[in-house]
């Protein structure tokens, strides 16, 4: 329900860039009149209204929250709306898995736009859940609720112009939606090439060369400040220059940091290095609303009464945020209730043995192992080449080298052997962790310094049918289940985001010093990122697209 009420606050109008006290008036969910008092400057006595921030790109399944419960978190911040891509659920129920998020999102008034998934599986080189084809997306965009053609993964398939590629992107443009991208590292020639197909943004730029070279060919740059991929220090310097091309964007947010913050924290850390206000808030609430055409309000007479209430414009502390004229937050508590969720799921998986993990060593005289090298927030990876650590014919980590064992387990068939390499960059120095988020597949991922260790976290997980799992010595073990999909957890986000960190803790305790280890985790399996990945089918080398050796 939603009730009339007035608000007198400094309001923010973004685009005619004045900051002016008035008073709003709200009817029926809509703003009817924004009325200015006399004063012409704003009034320090009084908070700001302005219109509420949006994630332009984020899997809402990565928050491990279902859609109401990452909105019950999202609007604390502030956050109003998201662009989501239901990518990660697709690849584990297909269509299916795209209409649970809408049906689940519908029991909020929080903004979603979901994307139609455009890479299920995202290649052929793992073994995913599910397929999304070119008819099902034909018939997903019969439904208004799907905004966009979802991240176009395949970007050698745009370049070569394959088929099936470009069928999904002909068909996005006929419903007249938009093609959102997805091309690390493509420059110049290849960048403008890719845009060219008709594809509007990228989120995977690393470097601000790179996203200069797309801006240049007129892709809109989506700065990206997640839980494991980082790039707001890198692209941050485009702004002054760029904000009519730019948005902020998570994309992948763990429940624990989504407790703390959301866009908030990127619009607060812009304006602190100087950038200007109004540049800023174009880019965090506006561009994604007019790109995406969301039917979001943008503080402006007529429009759905969408915005926030801030103490002041340095800090953006959320006093209130408002959906359809509906307080739904305020003083950092969310007034959305909990919603039923269902659980839907996807996994085949049977329980491993210690011996399920051994590599036996060649018969080479010294043998060389091909290592995935991890970097704290970034989702490349590099190559590096190490001589083998042999013990009784098997191949086995390192681990004062922080040169661990990496598995790939196959969920959805049952008794399919672990894909095994070598990683390092996860610094455990005991123990393991598993988990079944994988990008993009989200088959079991799982790190570990010795097979007796992986086991037991594989198996945790497997007991589970989804979930993170960590183990330690003397019988230490945690898991978070994820029933969802193997992707979300059926409890309320508080307590998910509590569960989390603690098992987060003992990653750490093990000894990784990676920010978010099991984020990072969850992506090493991501073979369109280059340059060095593990499918649950083998070792993958993303520059050349072709399986490789773990060891020779």
């Amino acid at each position: 329900m939603t009730a009339d009420f007035s608000l007198t606050a400094n309001v923010v109008d973004i685009f005619a860039h004045t900051i002016q006290p008035a008073t709003i008036l709200v009817e029926a969910g809509r703003i009817v009149s924004i009325a200015p008092i006399d004063e012409a400057t704003p009034n320090p006595a009084l908070p700001y209204a302005l219109p509420g921030f949006v994630d332009a790109h984020v899997h809402v399944e990565s928050s491990l929250l279902v859609p109401t419960e990452f909105a019950r978190l999202a609007v604390t911040h502030g956050t109003v709306a998201t662009v989501s891509d239901p990518h990660e659920i697709g690849n584990v129920l297909g269509v299916a898995g795209v209409e649970f998020m809408l049906e689940n999102a519908a029991h909020s008034p929080f903004k979603f736009c979901f994307g139609a998934p455009s890479c299920v599986p995202a290649t052929p080189f793992e073994t995913a859940g599910a397929e999304i084809t070119v008819a099902d997306i034909k018939k997903l965009f019969e439904n208004p609720k799907i905004g966009y053609l979802a991240e176009m993964m395949n970007w050698p398939g745009v370049l070569h112009r394959d088929a099936d590629v470009m069928a999904k992107i002909a068909l996005a443009h006929a419903a007249g939606r938009p093609v959102d991208g997805h091309a690390p590292g493509l420059r110049g020639d290849d960048a403008a090439h890719y845009a060219s197909a008709g594809i509007s943004t990228d989120h995977e730029c690393f470097t601000a060369a790179e996203a200069r070279d797309k801006l240049a060919v007129g892709m809109k740059i989506l700065i990206r400040e997640g839980s494991a991929a980082r790039n707001f220090d890198a692209l941050i310097e485009l702004l002054p220059e760029h904000y009519a091309n730019l948005m902020f964007c998570s994309d992948d947010k763990h429940p624990d940091t989504l407790v703390l913050g959301h866009i908030n924290q990127l619009v607060q850390r812009a304006v602190a290095l100087g950038c200007d206000v109004f540049s800023v808030l174009r880019v965090a609430c506006v561009n994604p609303v007019k790109h995406y055409h969301l039917p979001v309000g943008l503080l402006t007479e007529g429009d759905p009464a969408d915005f926030i209430v801030v103490k002041d414009l340095q800090n953006f502390e959320v006093l209130q945020t408002y959906l359809n004229g509906r307080l739904v937050a305020e003083n950092g508590k969310s007034l959305l209730p909990a919603a039923p969720i269902a659980v839907v799921n996807n996994f085949h998986a049977r329980p491993v043995a210690v011996k399920d993990f051994e590599l036996p060593a060649p018969k080479t005289e010294r043998p060389i192992l091909r290592v995935i090298e991890c970097f704290d927030g970034q989702l490349i990876t590099a190559r590096v080449d190490l001589p083998a650590h042999v013990e009784n014919g098997l191949v086995v980590p390192d681990v004062n080298g922080d040169v661990l064992k990496l598995a790939v387990i196959n969920r959805y068939q049952p008794q399919v052997a672990p894909a095994l390499a070598f990683i390092r960059g996860f610094g455990l120095k005991s123990g393991a962790l598993a988990s079944s988020v994988g990008h993009d597949s989200h088959n079991i991922t799982a790190v570990g310094c010795d097979d007796e260790s992986l086991a037991r976290a594989v198996n945790l997980v497997i007991a589970a049918k989804g979930g993170l799992a960590a183990v330690g010595p003397d019988g230490q073990e945690i898991l978070v289940p994820l029933p969802v999909a193997g992707l979300m957890s059926d409890q309320e986000g508080p307590a998910v985001a509590r569960a989390y960190a603690a098992v987060d803790a003992l990653a750490k305790q093990l000894g990784s010093p990676l920010g978010a280890p099991f984020m990072t985790l969850s992506f090493m399996a991501l073979l369109v990122i280059p340059s060095l990945k593990l499918s649950d089918k083998g070792l993958f080398d993303g520059q050349q697209f072709t399986f490789v050796d773990a060891v020779e």
